[in-house]
């Protein structure tokens, strides 16, 4: 089936979200989607798989113009789409989730299981997938929950397959699986729409790459393309991709955490008893495949974890047991992983989410009252400092992009002195342009001898910025090694196996 979609523009209000796009996927074909975040990329794809509809344009398939009132009518007419966050029900087999939606019918109008059972079989051996019809999805690795989603596409007879940030929750190894697999079904004549971030991967697997930036198509790329070109292309502008520091020079343990213990309520551990510490002027990046104890670490450390046992010290400081307002107050700067639900209030100004961390004296507020002057003053020089793009101070956060409301909250959290920077996927879903500009912060505070935690599941941006690595599995810790280790190695760790000679 060859996709086409042909002068496709879709307006928001005054925002033309996508501006007279036009694409061609042809049978058998990788066709990779690049461009920033906040480009239109998802806009498009919403819009092809019926969420959305066109204001101007024609979708075409195999010659025929089609119109989708919903994603039932893009899936019948063999549109299948592999979404970045599973659609799929944990305490379910995998045959249940993938009839969920299209459901067989045998005797007297009961589910025919059995058919389900049979199509994952069939589709499984097809493709090597090795996945068991009957298992909970609960209790499969996320490499083969990602199988799931794809059996269930080409289960409904899917021609045409979307998939939407697909690596963000994979180890290497399984990044490389899925590879092998994207390749197989373009093999078999499906047409395959990838939509990636990740330049490295882009590069090692489409065919041809359309570069959208600011709802426009602004070039075709080959994947023989620079990743500077194809960052270029994206951004409108030279970006630096290579992270540029000096070797680290550390002083003495400023953070040490021993034996930490977290659970939650039902007495479920999330962390096992690690143990690590950090120096002055060195990022400790945390490696692992989302899910594994990063968030709870983050947490306990901040002092948002309810039942945490061991130590976590600053300096003289204990925080185990202190409220979130005395971490603060000890000097740690914390860049949370979900910048909309923990790092922003998107209906308050640029101005008073500058100020968040510091609303309860001097230099803001004074006997009970802000002191505007102050305030807006500070917030002008921040802006400009860490270049937000905003019509002003008083715009509120919530109207930016993911990349400007990202370096707010990087600009709130290293304009004042800190003893420790906690960054939590600190570059997730901002475009090249503001990653450059974040790694350089995070480079600058560490230069300043402050100690970092860098959490992330990017293992580029781990291996760029990190001094040393510390790989956590299932809430432990697999070991802790220079950052100019194998990313082969690195994998091996995320999957919780433990190359010999490596020290926990």
């Amino acid at each position: 089936m060859t996709l086409e979609l042909r002068g496709i523009t879709k307006r928001f209000g005054p925002l033309v979200a996508n501006d007279r796009i036009s694409l061609t996927v042809n049978e058998g074909e990788i066709h990779a989607l690049l461009g920033e975040n906040g480009a239109g990329k998802s806009t498009l794809m919403n819009v092809l798989y019926g969420l959305y509809q066109a204001d101007e344009g024609e979708l075409v398939l195999d010659g025929e113009v089609r119109k989708f009132a919903g994603p039932g009518d893009a899936m019948a007419a063999g549109i299948g789409m592999v979404h970045q966050h599973f659609m799929l029900v944990p305490v379910f087999t995998v045959a249940e989730n993938v009839m969920l939606g299209n459901e067989a019918t045998g005797f007297a109008g009961t589910l025919d299981i059995g058919a389900a059972r049979e199509r994952v079989r069939e589709i499984s051996q097809r493709f090597g997938f090795d996945v068991d019809p009957d298992a909970l999805v609960e209790t499969l690795p996320v490499g083969v929950q990602q199988r799931v989603e794809i059996i269930k596409a080409l289960s409904r007879d899917a021609r045409v397959l979307v998939f939407d940030e697909p690596t963000a929750v994979l180890t290497p190894q399984e990044t490389d699986e899925l590879m092998g697999i994207m390749r197989q079904l373009r093999e078999s004549g499906t047409a395959i729409v990838f939509i990636s971030h990740k330049l490295r991967e882009v590069r090692a697997i489409a065919d041809r790459i359309t570069v959208i930036r600011r709802g426009a198509v602004v070039g075709e790329a080959s994947p023989t393309a620079t990743n500077a070109e194809l960052a270029s292309l994206m951004v409108g502008r030279p970006v630096e991709l290579t992270v540029h520091k000096e070797p680290a020079q550390p002083g003495p343990d400023a953070f040490v955490v021993r034996d930490l213990r977290v659970l939650d309520d039902t007495g479920h551990t999330h962390l096992d008893g690690i143990t690590f510490s950090i120096a002055r002027g060195e990022v400790l990046g945390v490696a692992g495949v989302q899910g594994n104890g990063q968030t709870e670490l983050t947490e306990a450390i901040m002092g948002l974890q309810s039942h945490v046992r061991g130590s976590i010290r600053l300096g003289e400081h204990e925080l185990v047991g202190r409220s979130v307002r005395k971490v603060l107050d000890a000097g740690v700067g914390f860049v949370p992983e979900d910048r909309q639900v923990d790092g922003l209030v998107g209906e308050f100004t640029i101005a008073e989410n500058l100020m968040l961390n510091r609303s309860h004296g001097l230099p803001f507020v004074s006997a009970g009252t802000i002191r505007s002057g102050v305030l807006e003053e500070f917030a002008q020089r921040t802006l400009d400092a860490y270049d937000v793009r905003a019509s002003g101070i008083q715009a509120k956060a919530g109207q930016l992009s993911g990349g400007n409301q990202q370096k707010v909250v990087v600009a709130r959290e290293l304009s004042r002195d800190l003893s420790l920077l906690v960054a939590a996927q600190p570059t997730r879903g901002v475009d090249v342009g503001s990653i450059e500009f974040i790694h350089k912060q995070v480079v600058a505070t560490r230069d300043s001898g402050v100690p970092v935690l860098l959490v992330s599941t990017e293992l580029d941006e781990i291996v760029a910025l990190s001094d040393r690595i510390m790989v956590l599995y299932r809430g432990q810790v697999v070991g802790i090694v220079p950052a100019d280790t194998p990313r082969e190695t690195l994998g091996l760790m995320m999957a919780g196996e433990r190359p010999e000679g490596t020290a926990a």
